[in-house]
C-alpha cells in the first residue's frame, strides 16, 4: 500500500502515477473538490482583492500586541457533531500558558485572542465569515475544522487575501484540490494555506490490514461490498477507493449510485448477497446507513467485517444503532489511547479525555483532540517567526513547523503536498463498554489494528462484524 508521496510532473490525461491513481480518476474525484465527507465547494466571496492584499500581506491590519485567531468551526448544521467539543477544547486552550498569561514573539510578549464564527456547515457561510474576520475582525492568522464544507472556502477565501490560514479534519487531496491543486502531481505551493489530517492512501491503510487479519482468520472470500452514493462522497469513493483493495487481489461489487435518502435498500442488499461479498465499505450519509445496515441484517446480509468511512465517527451516531453497531469498524485519527501529550500544558491525552467525560458526562470524541492541535501548532509556529503580524512570515513558518502535540508528531515540510502534515490513523472498533475510571458507556470504541501508527496500542481484539 505504500506509494512515492514526492512523485512530481504531470502526468497524462489517463496515465497512472506513482501511488497507482490515474489523472483522469483524480480530475473525477477532485473536480468538486470533496472526498469522504463532502462536496466543499470552493466559493469566491464577492470582494475586491486588489485592493486589500497589499495592505494586509503587510502586515498593517493588526499590529500592537494582540495577535487575533480567527476560528471557523460548524456549531451548527449538518456538520455540528464535529464541533461538539468546541467549548470544552476553548476553555482549555484559553487556560494554559500562551493564552492566559501571553508569550514572547521575537523578543516582546504578545496576548492571544480567539474570535469564533459558525460557518453554519454551509460554504457559503464559511466564506462569508473569513472574510469578515480579515476584514472586520483584522485577525493575523484563520484556523477552522471540519469537512470540505467548511474548510476549503476558508482556505480559498485567505489564500486570495494572503492571510495565514490552518485547517484539519478534511482529507487532504480534497483540501488541495479544492485550492486547485492536483492531488496526482502535487507539487503547486499555495504559500497562506496548511492543513493537517490524512488521506486516501491512509484509508487504505486502516481498512485493508483489518481485512486482510479476518481474512487469514476465516478465510472469507476476498469480495467486497460498496456501499457509495450518488452524491460527491459516494462518486469521490467510487473513482478512487478501488484501486487500494484490488492491488492486494479483492473484488468490489458495487451496490450502484443510490439517492441520498432512499429507504428501501433491499435491491442492493439481494446483490450483495448473491454475489457472496464478506467485506463491507461505505461512505454515506448517517441516516441512510442506519437505515440500510437495519435493513441488511433484516434480510441476511452479514459481512465477515464491516469498514465504514463517514459514518459512526460520533458515540450519538452509535447509540442509534443499538446493539447492531457491535464490531463495526472505523477510522480513528486522534483517541485517547495515543501515547501523546500537550504542548502547551503538559496534560497526557487520557487526561484530556476523562476531563471532557467529567465536566460534561459525555464520552470522549475524536474531534476534540485535532480541534485542540489547532491551537497548538499556531503557537509552534508563532515561535519561530520575529513578528506575529507579518502574514507572510507566519505562513511560512507554518508551512515549515515540524512539532509534536496531543495528536502526535506532525511534520508539515515533508507531506504529501506543500504545507500538509499527516495524522496516522488507526483502526478501531465498536463494542459493549466496559466499567473503567468509574464510568461506563453503552458503547466504546477499542483500537483493534495500529498498521498505521504503532504509537498507539492495541487495546481490543479484531473480531468479525458478523461471526
Amino acid at each position: 500500500m505504500q506509494h512515492d508521496e514526492n512523485a512530481s510532473g504531470p502526468t497524462p490525461d489517463g496515465d497512472v502515477g506513482a501511488d497507482g491513481v490515474s489523472r483522469r480518476t483524480v480530475l473525477k474525484t477532485f473536480g468538486a473538490g470533496a472526498l469522504a465527507v463532502g462536496a466543499g465547494r470552493v466559493v469566491r466571496p464577492e470582494i475586491s482583492v486588489r485592493r486589500t492584499v497589499g495592505h494586509l500581506a503587510r502586515g498593517q491590519a493588526a499590529g500592537g500586541n494582540v495577535v487575533k485567531i480567527g476560528y471557523v468551526t460548524p456549531e451548527t448544521g449538518a456538520l455540528a457533531d464535529f464541533s461538539q467539543s468546541d467549548v470544552f477544547v476553548l476553555d482549555k486552550v484559553r487556560s494554559s500558558a500562551p493564552f492566559a498569561q501571553g508569550m514572547k514573539i521575537g523578543g516582546k510578549k504578545y496576548r492571544l485572542e480567539i474570535t469564533v464564527v459558525d460557518s453554519q456547515s454551509s460554504p457559503n457561510r464559511a466564506a462569508q465569515v473569513a472574510q469578515q474576520l480579515v476584514l472586520q475582525n483584522k485577525v493575523d492568522i484563520v484556523v477552522t475544522s471540519s469537512a470540505p464544507e467548511t474548510t476549503n472556502p476558508v482556505a480559498s477565501t485567505c489564500e486570495q487575501l494572503h492571510v495565514p490560514n490552518l485547517a484539519t479534519v478534511v482529507p487532504w487531496e480534497a483540501w488541495y484540490g479544492g485550492l486547485g491543486g492536483n492531488p496526482v502531481s502535487p507539487t503547486k505551493s499555495y504559500p497562506y494555506s496548511s492543513m493537517f489530517f490524512f488521506g486516501l492512501k491512509e484509508f487504505g491503510g486502516t481498512f485493508l490490514p483489518m481485512w486482510q487479519r479476518i481474512e487469514a482468520k476465516t478465510h472469507a472470500a476476498k469480495i467486497y461490498a460498496a456501499m457509495f452514493p450518488n452524491d460527491a462522497d459516494g462518486n469521490a469513493f467510487r473513482a478512487a477507493w478501488p484501486q487500494y483493495p484490488a492491488a492486494l487481489g479483492y473484488k468490489e461489487v458495487d451496490g450502484g449510485a443510490y439517492t441520498d435518502g432512499t429507504t428501501n435498500y433491499s435491491s442492493m442488499i439481494e446483490k450483495f448477497k448473491s454475489s457472496g461479498c464478506q467485506y463491507y465499505v461505505n461512505a454515506p450519509l448517517p441516516p441512510d446507513f442506519n437505515t440500510f445496515w437495519k435493513q441488511a441484517v433484516q434480510q441476511g446480509f452479514k459481512p465477515k467485517l464491516a469498514t465504514v468511512a463517514k459514518v459512526l465517527l460520533f458515540p450519538s451516531d452509535v447509540v442509534a444503532l443499538g446493539s447492531l453497531v457491535n464490531n463495526i469498524a472505523t477510522d480513528a485519527w486522534w483517541t485517547p489511547f495515543a501515547p501523546y501529550t500537550s504542548s502547551l500544558t503538559g496534560e497526557t491525552a487520557k487526561q484530556f479525555a476523562l476531563d471532557y467525560e467529567s465536566k460534561t458526562g459525555r464520552e470522549w470524541v475524536q474531534s476534540m483532540g485535532s480541534a485542540y492541535s489547532l491551537f497548538e501548532v499556531v503557537v509552534a509556529a508563532l515561535q519561530k517567526v520575529s513578528d506575529p503580524h507579518h502574514k507572510a512570515e507566519v505562513a511560512h513558518a507554518l508551512h515549515n513547523l515540524s512539532y509534536r502535540g496531543i495528536s502526535g508528531p506532525i511534520n508539515f515540510s515533508n507531506g504529501p503536498a506543500p504545507g500538509v502534515g499527516i495524522v496516522k490513523p488507526v483502526g478501531i472498533q465498536w463494542k459493549q463498554g466496559k466499567k473503567q475510571n468509574g464510568r461506563k458507556f453503552p458503547w466504546e470504541p477499542f483500537v483493534v489494528d495500529n498498521s498505521l501508527n504503532k504509537a498507539v496500542p492495541i487495546n481490543g481484539d479484531l473480531e468479525p462484524t458478523n461471526p
